[in-house]
């Protein structure tokens, strides 16, 4: 199957693309390549509980890069391992021993086999700072990995490679390359309550609270052991939430997959997220996103 997809990401606005998709056993939910295809980058959706099906795929043993994704414990930002291999396919058996967190796998390879190992390495320290830089993702990677030289020619070939990257990576469900930016003030939401103050935005991906909004730092009594608990203490653990004066700061950027989880991230109470986050004109999330439209 294929897809048109047209996205601002924190780079210049794309133009329309053509996705090509395909299911190797007709599985919608198991093994899937991605490409573009005058490109000669491919994506490949691995999920970990498909590894032997996808074994099978003679465009996983190539020089490649991989990001093994997955949720941390308790919740909390999604994790990423950013890697690379001479034979992905041996890599990621080797990962599916020695780690834990992660439930898919998304390789990219070259569909003509130029990929060498400079490449791949250039790629996954380009990669791991492009992924911070997007904050949607918490690397699970001690260290920054070294960047090879790469000639001024190479380095306008790779370039060119992660942009392609960048979508097929994000079509295949895992935005890791885009950045969080508020389009326009028109967009701008705030919920405020006691002494939080919030600023975010309604995306595609759910409701983007920005970083440096404040969120109450007492819970009332009714929320200890209920959702408000389970919302909170993951972005609190993680250090998504931090602790300033009297309130908690939004250390980063963070997504929440729908307006009432910010809204309680925000507030410390159970709350109702399409009246709590309003526009600058006072209209709420909901007046404005869920009203017929004539």
């Amino acid at each position: 199957m294929s897809l048109t997809r047209e996205q601002p990401c924190g780079f210049a606005l794309m133009q329309g693309k053509t996705i090509q998709i395909f299911l190797p056993d007709g599985n919608a939910r198991g093994v899937r390549l991605a490409e573009i295809t005058s490109r000669t980058v491919l994506a490949i959706l691995v999920p970990r509980a498909h590894l032997d099906i996808a074994s099978e795929r003679p465009e996983l043993s190539r020089v490649g890069l991989y990001f093994l994704v997955g949720e941390e414990e308790g919740g909390g930002q999604p994790l990423v391992y950013v890697g690379e291999a001479e034979d992905v396919l041996a890599r990621l058996r080797q990962h599916n021993k020695g780690k834990d967190f992660w439930t898919f796998a998304v390789v990219v390879v070259s569909k003509t086999q130029s990929f060498t190992k400079t490449h791949v390495k250039y790629l996954e320290s380009y990669c791991h700072e492009a992924i911070g830089r997007a904050g949607r993702f918490r690397v699970e990677n001690t260290t920054l990995p070294a960047r090879p030289f790469a000639s001024e020619s190479m380095e306008a070939d790779l370039h060119d490679n992660f942009e392609t990257m960048r979508v097929l990576v994000a079509t295949l469900g895992y935005p890791l390359f885009d950045e969080i930016t508020s389009s326009s003030k028109d967009d701008m939401l705030v919920c405020r309550g006691k002494e939080a103050e919030a600023r975010g935005e309604y995306t595609e991906d759910g409701l983007v609270v920005f970083e440096g909004s404040s969120a109450n730092l007492e819970e009332v009594r009714s929320a200890v052991g209920t959702w408000v608990t389970r919302i909170r203490d993951p972005l609190i653990s993680a250090g998504v939430l931090k602790r300033d004066g009297t309130v908690y700061r939004f250390a980063a950027n963070h997504v929440f997959a729908s307006p009432s989880a910010a809204a309680v991230a925000v507030l410390g109470r159970n709350a109702n997220g399409w009246i709590e986050w309003k526009f600058a004109d006072g209209r709420t999330l909901s007046e404005v996103k869920r009203s017929d439209v004539a």
